[in-house]
């Protein structure tokens, strides 16, 4: 150690008026899950909401697991909730590059900055030497590193170099308790020596996370490291990291912490991968929009007030503060997450939510590529009549279907069957009758014909009135208002359907 290290206590830190710099850093490594999500979504609100920088660099030193299918994931799912990013990778900056795969070089120089200075220091130790040395101490052989190698002589580090070791270089921790006041949890201390020196370098000399991951955010001035609460147990060595690289010259300042909740799933287990809850892009499938699933992730550890869960975008950026996030655990509710996305589905504009459902169409094979004129004018005139009743933009093609099927290719659900009477035929054959004499076909029109044949000449109760002539319609037990959906199909159309269904009877 050319000179003694800072105290804690003294080192620089970032101060109120020091300007708001967060990043999200993840690793490329499978689809992006939810809990992934939220960390981005409460820097990109911080960030926006202090008129800070947000940085988005890649940590894809991983070559085993790291994909680039799984890099264009991450940037399908953050363009895609409107997340967006003032440095970093595809829009460049004053750091670049933004994947740690790019930047050997520099951690080469930072490595070497560090050697001089003392700040790690080579350890020859094997795992099986480690624990012979915990049992012949009688110590617990899963305390891990003993810190053996911190104080080797010239001679016994000669001695291991002859026998044709290569060393790791680790990080010297401070003999003192690490305080730090994270910015969701409070103080926090990490006694003395509960901690141990770690490795920063393997033996073939390429840094691991644990040194390029603070590196990084020294070198890009990061203020704010707002990350998952599974990190918390590794701060303390990011502390101690810290201290050497601002000695070094290569960090200004120690950045302020402050550790996301859990995301739980179903029974109050950890929200993992495999969880279908976890996949964001298994919820965009479904019909979430942007809108509804950002302000129900935003509550996922944090909300507006008491007793309002539906906000905008534009409210969450207004109002968030990383210090009201909360520490417990939040759970993925999807019900409640259906609940909110709906809710944001009927305040879309009628022409955005028209469009939206395209593709959802698309998807079911109900529409082409392009849209026909006629299919065009059903959209337009449909989307209106289930916009009030839908969650999930997924919901759609399975309400509007029968209006874009041909008349001799609806398919009756096993439901409606079960539902219908055993009257049925004469049922048909009534409603055929009195629809058969409206001429001017409008849903008042087709209402009053059905409802004077059905409830008031056959008697039959208003609310089972119109079920045979929805399942000829629609195939469905429950579709769009019934008789704004005729007006949609037509009055031949209509009637073709009816008159097949009660030849089929």
């Amino acid at each position: 150690m050319t000179n003694a290290p800072t105290p804690l206590a003294d080192l620089p830190t970032v101060t109120d008026d020091t300007p708001v710099r967060v990043r999200f850093c993840p690793s490329p490594t499978g689809t992006p899950h939810v809990g992934l999500i939220r960390t981005a979504l409460f820097n990109w609100a911080y960030a926006k909401h202090t008129k800070g920088t947000m940085v988005f660099r890649i940590e894809d030193t991983d070559t085993a697991r790291d994909s680039e299918e799984s890099y264009l994931q991450l940037l399908d799912a953050l363009k895609w909730l409107g997340i967006t990013w003032d440095e970093g990778v595809e829009v460049g900056g004053p750091h670049e590059p933004y994947r740690q795969s790019q930047r050997g070089e520099i951690y080469q120089d930072v490595i070497a900055k560090l050697r001089d200075a003392g700040y790690v220091y080579e350890s020859y130790s094997t795992p099986e030497e480690i624990e012979a040395r915990h049992r012949a101490a009688g110590r617990d052989i899963k305390l891990g590193y003993d810190n053996y190698d911190r104080d080797l002589t010239p001679e016994q580090i000669e001695a291991f170099r002859a026998e044709g070791r290569s060393p790791v270089l680790r990080v010297r921790m401070p003999d003192e308790d690490i305080t730090f006041t994270d910015l969701v949890r409070g103080e926090i201390t990490f006694k003395a020596g509960t901690v141990p020196d770690f490795v920063v370098v393997r033996a073939n000399g390429a840094p691991l996370y644990t040194l390029v991951n603070p590196v990084d955010d020294a070198l890009m001035g990061i203020t704010h490291i707002l990350r998952g609460e599974d990190l918390l147990s590794s701060t303390p060595r990011q502390i101690a990291l810290y201290r050497a690289l601002i000695d070094v010259g290569v960090a200004k300042y120690m950045p302020l912490f402050g550790h996301l909740p859990y995301v739980m799933g179903a029974g109050n287990k950890k929200l993992s991968k495999r969880d279908p809850e976890s996949s964001l892009f298994l919820h965009r499938e479904r019909g979430f929009i942007p809108e509804g699933l950002l302000n129900y992730l935003s509550l996922l550890g944090w909300s507006l007030s008491a007793d309002e869960d539906i906000f905008t975008v534009d409210q969450l950026v207004e109002n968030f503060d990383i210090h009201n996030v909360l520490a417990n655990p939040a759970r993925f509710d999807l019900k409640k997450a259906e609940a909110i996305n709906g809710t944001h589905v009927r305040m879309l504009e009628a022409e955005d939510f028209r469009n939206r459902l395209v593709p959802y169409l698309q998807q079911a094979g109900l529409v082409g590529e392009t849209l026909t004129p006629r299919e065009e004018e059903i959209l337009t005139e449909a989307a209106p009549l289930v916009q009030e009743r839908i969650t999930l933009l997924g919901e759609a093609p399975d309400m509007l279907g029968f209006l874009f099927k041909a008349d001799d290719a609806v398919d009756v659900a096993d439901d409606a069957r079960k539902g219908l009477p055993a009257n049925l035929a004469e049922v048909l054959d009534a409603a055929l009758a009195a629809l058969e004499s409206v001429s001017d076909w409008t849903a008042e029109n087709i209402q009053a014909a059905l409802r004077q044949a059905l409830v008031e000449d056959m008697g039959i109760k208003p609310r089972l009135a119109f079920g045979p002539v929805r399942t000829a319609v629609s195939g469905r037990r429950i579709s769009p208002p019934l008789f704004e959906s005729m007006v949609i199909l037509g009055r031949e159309s209509s009637l073709a359907r009816i008159r097949a269904f009660r030849a089929a009877a």
